[in-house]
């Protein structure tokens, strides 16, 4: 299996399988004398792991613990590859062996079968959200080196089950319930979860992604936008399905008098952009969102057909969480993390900027 591996210059390889012995990662690139240590991975996975995710998180639950294999000395990067590892602790692959010959509506079971003429029907395998726990520990690691330049990067909700939230604090979603930046909001998103959870169904969600501190200059003007990194290393979230850049889709619904952003003495007066003009950040915020799919596992009947062609019916059993929202907002931002620390490194290695 090929597309293991993200970034050019900061690079990401991961691996690992959701019912196997565990998952990791190396990180290749990283320049040397980052400070770094397991409590600083470990904060970003706690974000992520089972259990987090308040109404909308499966009962299971898994430690996540991280463990540091290499590339660190005396708390500093040593500019060698990083290498960590999170053990699975709490599988119930028994929880599939009555499904393994049926494809899952909603998953990758059809087109994993397709591709490689065998799947691992344990949770996905590979294709499993368990993946992105990898994605996690290394955007921890872009994270601090961005942190040494100034560059913050934030992942929030702003619409979850068709309810909109208003964008009032960034800085408290972080530790708000779903990342919500609308303190208000929460207990409708309970009460929505509440009851598609009744229902045996699940939901989707809209989550925006903000990189803060950024100088102008990053990104290629051609092949190498950096909306178009952006959008792509979003996109590889197995549960987004569309991202914005910017005003996005609006744009196209606006004018170019509402959609342009005037320049003044002391900088730019919106951001309708998104922090990119052709293809290249202007020193705002950059600014995206995705658009996440609601969880395929559900518990009502589904109607599919075997893996020799034969329909038949399913009802997916298992632990699942009722949304990929709030849990999969620490993954958008790794990847955005990922990617921002790439091009930042692109551009010391062409000579760019000091």
């Amino acid at each position: 299996m090929s597309g293991n591996t993200f970034g050019e210059i900061f690079k990401l390889t991961t691996f690992g399988e959701s019912h196997g012995l565990g998952l990791g990662g190396i990180v290749d690139g990283c320049p040397s004398g980052i400070p770094l240590d397991e409590s600083i991975l470990q904060l970003e996975l706690d974000r992520r792991k089972p259990g987090q995710g308040g109404l909308a998180s499966t009962t299971r639950k898994e430690p996540d613990q991280v463990k540091i294999l290499s590339g660190v000395f005396e708390g500093r990067t040593t500019g060698t590859p990083i290498g960590f590892y999170i053990e699975n602790t709490n599988q119930r692959s028994h929880d599939y062996s009555k499904i393994k010959d049926v494809f899952r509506p909603g998953h990758a079971d059809f087109s994993y079968n397709a591709k490689y003429g065998f799947r691992d029907y344990r949770g996905g395998g590979r294709s499993s959200g368990r993946e992105t726990v990898s994605r996690v520990a290394g955007g921890a690691i872009a994270q601090e080196l961005l942190r040494q330049e100034g560059i913050s990067i934030y992942a929030y909700t702003v619409e979850f089950g068709s309810i909109p939230a208003e964008v009032k604090d960034i800085e408290g979603a972080q530790d708000r319930p779903y990342f919500s930046p609308d303190p208000d909001i929460v207990e409708t998103w309970n009460e929505r979860v509440i009851q598609v959870r009744d229902d045996e169904d699940s939901l989707g969600g809209v989550v925006e992604i903000r990189a803060t501190g950024l100088p102008a200059g990053l990104g290629e003007p051609v092949f190498g936008k950096l909306d178009a990194r952006v959008a792509a290393a979003l996109m590889s979230v197995g549960a987004v399905k569309a991202v914005e850049i910017g005003s996005g889709v609006q744009a196209a619904r606006s004018l170019g008098s509402e959609n342009n952003d005037p320049i003044g003495p002391d900088g730019f007066l919106s951001n309708n952009a998104g922090g990119i003009l052709g293809g290249i950040s202007s020193g705002q915020d950059v600014v995206a969102r995705a658009y996440v799919k609601p969880i395929a596992s559900i518990l009502q009947e589904q109607q599919t057909v075997t893996t020799t062609g034969e329909p038949t019916f399913i009802m997916v059993g298992g632990r699942h969480d009722i949304s990929a929202i709030p849990r999969i907002n620490p993954v958008l931002k790794a990847m955005m993390a990922l990617t921002i620390a790439d091009v930042l490194l692109l551009d010391r290695r062409l000579g760019v900027r000091d």
